[in-house]
C-alpha cells in the first residue's frame, strides 16, 4: 500500500502546485497597457485580456502625455509635461510620475526643479530611466527605485521630443522637431556624435530591431526617413499614404507598423523592401504604436471626440481584433510586465 498511497500524496501536490502557479503564469504573460488620457489628466491601466480600464490614476490636472512600465509589471512611470504641444505656448511641466500599478496610485514624485517639458520615459537595459527633458535639451538619466537624478546627456538640439535607445543602451537617436534633426548620443560618454540633417520638420522615431537603422517621419511630406546607424545618413525614403508619426518594429524585425493620423490608418512597411506592403483601417487620428513584449498584437492608439480608443491588431492576420474604449484624447501607449 505504500507506493499507492506515496502516488497520492505526490499527485496531490501537483495539482496544488499547479493550482497555485496557474494565475501567476496568466498574470506574467499578460501583463497590463497602459494608456495616457492628456484629455483627462490620467493614465489607465487597461487589462488586456478583457480589454476593460481596471484603474484611471489622475495626475493632479497636469498632463502627462507618455507613458512606460517596468517588466515586473509594479510600477509605471509618467513625465508631466503640461498642457502644450511641441514647440508650442503654454505650460512647462516639470515633474515624474511614479505609479504603484496593483494600487493604482501616484507613490512618489521627481521635481525637476525649473520647466523642462519632460516627455518620453524609456526603461534602459541598465533599469535606469532615461526622459526626454526637451527645453534642457537634453535626455535625463535617473535611479527609478530613489526616483533620483543621476546624470543627463545633451542632445545639441531644441525640441528634443521623442528617441530612442539601441538596445545595448549605448546610445540614443533624439526627434528634434522643429530643427528637423536627428541627434546620435554617446549614453556612456554623455555627448553628442553627430546630427543628422533630416527634413524641415520631423516627428517620432523608432529603432529596428537590430539597430541597424532609425525611422522618423518628415513631418512636411507623406515620407519616412530611414537613417543607417553605421554611417549616420538618411539612406532611403520610404513614400507613405499620408503623414506618418507613432512607429514600431515587429518582434521579427521584418516590418515596421507607423500611424497614419491623416489616413485613419496604419501602414505596414516591409522593411526588406522599404516598401509599404498593406495598410489597415484604424480609429480617428491614430498616433502611437506599441507591440506586445510576445510579439502577436500591436496596440494603435486613437486621439480624438469621434475615436479615444485603442485598436487591438493581430499580427498574424492584420486584423483589427478589438477597440478598447479609452479617455479623453488617447496618446501614449506602455506595456507592464512580459
Amino acid at each position: 500500500m505504500q507506493p499507492i498511497k506515496n502516488y497520492l500524496i505526490d499527485s496531490f501536490l501537483l495539482v496544488l502546485l499547479t493550482v497555485s502557479a496557474g494565475p501567476v503564469t496568466v498574470q506574467a504573460q499578460t501583463g497590463r497597457l497602459l494608456v495616457a488620457q492628456k484629455g483627462e489628466d490620467s493614465v489607465a491601466i487597461v487589462d488586456p485580456i478583457s480589454g476593460k480600464i481596471i484603474a484611471n490614476v489622475a495626475e493632479g490636472g497636469v498632463t502627462g502625455h507618455e507613458v512606460t512600465g517596468t517588466a515586473d509589471g509594479r510600477f509605471a512611470f509618467v513625465p508631466v509635461y503640461g498642457d502644450s504641444g511641441v514647440g508650442k505656448p503654454g505650460t512647462d511641466g516639470l515633474k515624474l510620475d511614479k505609479i504603484d500599478i496593483a494600487n493604482a496610485k501616484i507613490v512618489s514624485t521627481l521635481d525637476f526643479g525649473h520647466g523642462v517639458r519632460p516627455h518620453l520615459p524609456i526603461i534602459g537595459p541598465d533599469g535606469l530611466l532615461y526622459v526626454s527633458t526637451e527645453l534642457d535639451k537634453s535626455i535625463t538619466i535617473i535611479d527609478p527605485a530613489t526616483m533620483q537624478i543621476i546624470g543627463s546627456v545633451p542632445t545639441g538640439q531644441a525640441q528634443s521630443h521623442m528617441f530612442v535607445l539601441t538596445h545595448d543602451g549605448l546610445h540614443a537617436y533624439t526627434a528634434n522637431v522643429g530643427p528637423g534633426t536627428v541627434s546620435v548620443l554617446d549614453i556612456k560618454a554623455r555627448k553628442v556624435l553627430a546630427v543628422i540633417p533630416v527634413a524641415t520638420e520631423v516627428q517620432r522615431i523608432s529603432i529596428s530591431t537590430d539597430d541597424h537603422k532609425v525611422f522618423t517621419s518628415d513631418v512636411k511630406l507623406a515620407r519616412l526617413a530611414v537613417i543607417d546607424t553605421a554611417s549616420n545618413k538618411v539612406t532611403d525614403w520610404v513614400p507613405l499614404p499620408g503623414h506618418g508619426y507613432g512607429s514600431a518594429t515587429t518582434s521579427d524585425g521584418r516590418w515596421l507598423l507607423i500611424a497614419i493620423p491623416d489616413a485613419n490608418k496604419m501602414a505596414v512597411i516591409d522593411l526588406k523592401t522599404m516598401k509599404v506592403a498593406r495598410t489597415i483601417d484604424v480609429p480617428a487620428n491614430p498616433q502611437e504604436v506599441l507591440v506586445r513584449p510576445d510579439g502577436k498584437v500591436a496596440y494603435i492608439s486613437c486621439m480624438g471626440s469621434a475615436s479615444d480608443q485603442v485598436a487591438e491588431i493581430d499580427l498574424a492576420t492584420w486584423k483589427v481584433t478589438r477597440l478598447i474604449k479609452t479617455g479623453k484624447t488617447t496618446d501614449g501607449l506602455g506595456w507592464a510586465g512580459q
